[in-house]
């Protein structure tokens, strides 16, 4: 059998994220000889999804061997029988504390098989008009995945609770976000001079680009709140749902308008894109999971050669020897050495000397629970698909945290594939790592099940720390290059959407590989194979 040793690579790819995995998709057609690895003994990395089971091992693994993945301290816990449901205890604020939801109810749902649950560890979906997006179709495999709609958003509002006695479960304190003019003037929360304020600033930002940029023309660089008040007479009780449409996870005065405004601007010319009411969707079975696999068995159709469980231990770029034609020697974990022409791989995937890790750090957690949390997944708009997946943001503010920055849930149905039915998965996550940030995490979980009722009860609960980079954060999000032979790509994204530069990052790894070879306007653009699909 031949080894890997025994090939000379045209490139060599560390790492099965999504970013190297789209990589690998944009040479599937090029007729280059691509070897792809990954340390792990799955596909994925930090978009990786497991089972239950699955979850429990990759949980041993990382905290046996601490700073050797971009996760941290983790810790799951199940709750089979309600005697082993923590109960919570008045915190010295006077408010519940953030011991997850109480209950001694019987619990009618049971966790189930293990396999019957998708976990991913970014579960975050793509805006329709997502760069992604237009190259999964324009590569055809899009035809292997299936996407669901993400619905409405919401923002924690308990004093709006009794604003309306129809509204059934954990709508009575969640107000929904509006999406577009109809929405606003429809809200019975919003005053009429609130809402002239505030599609005045809609307006203002969804000029068409014939009439001009508009962010060229004012400055942006004061934070958020600011900008809405001091232009847009914008009240204060409207800053914190325009800030949970730009996704930021930095508080208001930590948010720049130049950050908030475009993504705003993103979020609203994205609904209606692929039908109406929504405009964002989430990949079925594990969200960026599913991408990257679809990704990689596209490569493999094209001649890419996979290795799981081997790593890269070191590597030596021979850039000085004149005219070598594979430059660069890695020694592989399995002892192997293979030559190549290319290596790219991410801050993890490389040895350690390569590139310093991340510093950039959030609190997440996965949540299972025992009820569809239906009030959360209204059709709003005739037409519209019902929505698989939703987001709630909580100031800080209303979990007793005025300082702290908010905290967003990211709940799938059992649409999404990644639960049973009549279950739901909260997906939490807040920029304040360790034990203060989990603790804002499980006091917003129990101010969500708390709404919903006795019979919305925690089945299992995992938490971590993940390393990575905000969009907001400083960050560099660029291709880094340590020669003209091995780049790096930057840490994961900690973003709840998918970020356009990632594809831009990649377009840049496929150009700087195959040169001059084919038309660069051709990035992705694939005909239907012979006689077969990618599959």
């Amino acid at each position: 059998m031949e080894t890997l040793s025994e090939t000379p690579w045209d490139v060599v790819i560390a790492g099965t994220g999504l970013a190297q995995s789209v990589l690998a998709l944009a040479l599937s057609r090029s007729g280059k000889k691509i070897l792809h690895l990954d340390r792990n003994p799955y596909y994925g990395g930090s978009e990786a999804a497991f089972s239950l089971d699955e979850a429990q091992e990759w949980m041993n693994s990382v905290n046996q061997y601490p700073g050797q993945s971009p996760f941290e301290d983790v810790k799951i816990s199940t709750y089979e029988h309600p005697q082993d449901l923590p109960q919570s205890t008045p915190s010295q604020d006077g408010s519940e504390s953030s011991n997850l939801p109480a209950g001694t109810a019987d619990i009618s749902a049971k966790l189930a098989a293990s396999r019957a649950y998708t976990l991913s560890l970014s579960p975050y979906f793509l805006y329709t008009r997502s760069q992604l997006i237009s190259i999964l179709i324009s590569s055809k495999v899009y035809r292997q995945l299936e996407f669901m709609a993400v619905g409405s958003w919401w923002i924690y509002s308990p004093e709006h609770s009794n604003a309306d006695g129809n509204e059934l479960g954990a709508t009575r304190v969640f107000h929904r976000v509006p999406g577009n003019r109809e929405d606003i003037f429809a809200d019975t929360h919003i005053s009429m001079k609130s809402k002239r304020a505030l599609m005045r600033f809609l307006r203002h930002i969804s000029k068409p680009e014939e009439e001009g940029d508009f962010e060229a023309d004012e400055d942006l660089s004061m934070p958020f709140g600011e900008y809405l008040s001091s232009k847009f007479s914008v009240p204060q009780d409207l800053h914190d749902p325009l800030l949970s449409l730009s996704l930021s996870q930095l508080s208001q005065q930590g948010t720049t308008a130049n950050y908030a405004v475009p993504r705003i601007k993103r979020h609203l010319a994205s609904i209606g894109a692929f039908g109406p009411g929504f405009g964002g969707v989430v990949a079925k079975y594990g969200s960026a999971s599913e991408i990257l696999q679809v990704a990689c068995r596209a490569s493999a159709v094209g001649g890419g050669v996979y290795a799981l469980d081997t790593g890269i231990e070191s590597l030596a770029d021979g850039e000085a020897a004149a005219g070598a034609e594979y430059p660069v020697e890695a020694r592989l974990s399995n002892g192997e050495s293979v030559r190549s022409k290319f290596v790219f791989g991410s801050s993890w995937d490389l040895p350690a000397e390569e590139q310093p890790r991340p510093s950039t750090k959030v609190a997440r957690s996965i949540t299972i629970v025992s009820s569809s949390l239906a009030s959360l997944f209204p059709i709003t708009v005739e037409g519209a698909p019902l929505s698989a997946s939703t987001v709630l943001m909580f100031p800080g503010d209303t979990l007793s945290s005025p300082q702290s920055p908010p905290v967003y849930l990211q709940v799938h149905s059992s649409d999404t594939g990644d639960c049973p039915r009549e279950q739901s998965i909260i997906y939490g996550s807040v920029s304040l790592p360790g034990p203060e940030g989990h603790t804002l995490l499980e006091r917003a979980i129990d101010r969500l099940l708390r709404a919903e009722g006795l019979q919305a009860i925690v089945l299992c609960s995992m938490r971590f720390n993940q390393l990575g980079r905000l969009s907001n954060d400083g960050t560099s999000s660029t291709l880094h290059a340590h020669s003209s032979h091995v780049y790096s790509f930057p840490p994961s994204s900690l973003g709840l959407a998918f970020e356009d530069e990632t594809v831009d990052m990649v377009k840049e790894a496929w150009t700087r590989i195959v040169g001059d070879e084919v038309d660069h306007d051709d990035f992705m653009i694939f005909d239907d194979r012979d006689g077969a699909s990618d599959e």
